[in-house]
């Protein structure tokens, strides 16, 4: 049993789960043109635990945006799954990233009139599943069981990211992006969120965070390093199921 567990995940970690083929963003600011993206490529593979590092003004975000199909590149192409986002439209693009993709923010975006459950089976009101089972296991999974009824006001700030997390895995998703998760919490609080990443991760979630926090970086199997646009470095391991030894200062 053990030896078709490890082969399974195995088999996983050769899944490509997103594929980036020269993305260029560019933005225009009166006469000058800004190359927020300049030419990136690289993959993703399905079980991944991976951070993106620079500093301000690297393309960090911007790379984060197109992941996860909030943003169209200027050129180049994103396949999520083999599927390439080139030409959808905004409602395919929408579903591909409802039915795909979990976002976590650094500003938590509960809205403050709803309650913690409520929040978390909020996304599900657009695919009009029945979500309160998946609800109630997020909430234990996340910590937060005895808090579904509070409000935003309520919690402290690691609570909220934990809630947002719930919220960003509601519909099941195999990539989870997360924009500097832990940058409005303490050192405490922004430890519990890296710990719940790592478990996360080891469930089999392919997990994606952009972050100036280099104990998280660390704690991901692969870091990008970026600036000006470009990839500078990528320390990208041989996979190997367990390993936590890639490590890159930042």
């Amino acid at each position: 049993m053990i030896n078709r567990i490890v082969t399974m995940k195995e088999a996983a970690a050769e899944t490509i789960i997103i594929e980036a083929k020269g993305l260029t963003k560019l933005y225009r600011r009166g006469a000058y043109e800004i190359h927020a993206l300049d030419n990136v490529s690289f993959s993703i593979r399905e079980g991944e635990f991976l951070s993106i590092v620079g500093p301000s003004g690297a393309g960090k975000t911007t790379l984060l945006q197109l992941l996860g199909c909030m943003d169209t590149p200027s050129s180049g192409e994103m396949l999520i799954d083999n599927q390439s986002t080139k030409g959808l439209s905004d409602a395919k693009l929408t579903r591909l990233r409802r039915e795909h993709v979990g976002f976590v923010f650094q500003g938590f975006g509960l809205l403050p009139t709803l309650t913690v459950m409520e929040n978390i089976v909020l996304p599900t009101l657009f695919s009009r599943r029945n979500a309160q089972s998946t609800a109630e296991e997020l909430l234990e999974t996340v910590g937060l069981s005895s808090r579904r009824n509070h409000r935003p006001h309520e919690l402290s700030g690691g609570e909220m990211q934990r809630a947002a997390i719930a919220r960003a895995l509601i519909n099941g998703p195999k990539l989870l992006l997360a924009d500097e998760p832990t940058g409005n919490l303490d050192s405490t609080n922004g430890a519990a969120i890296i710990k719940l990443f790592q478990k996360l991760n080891r469930d089999g979630l392919t997990v994606v965070v952009v972050t100036h926090n280099s104990t998280l970086a660390e704690s991901t199997r692969r870091v990008i390093s970026m600036r000006d646009g470009k990839i500078e470095s990528d320390s990208q391991p041989v996979f190997n199921i367990g390993s936590n030894s890639n490590h890159l200062s930042i």
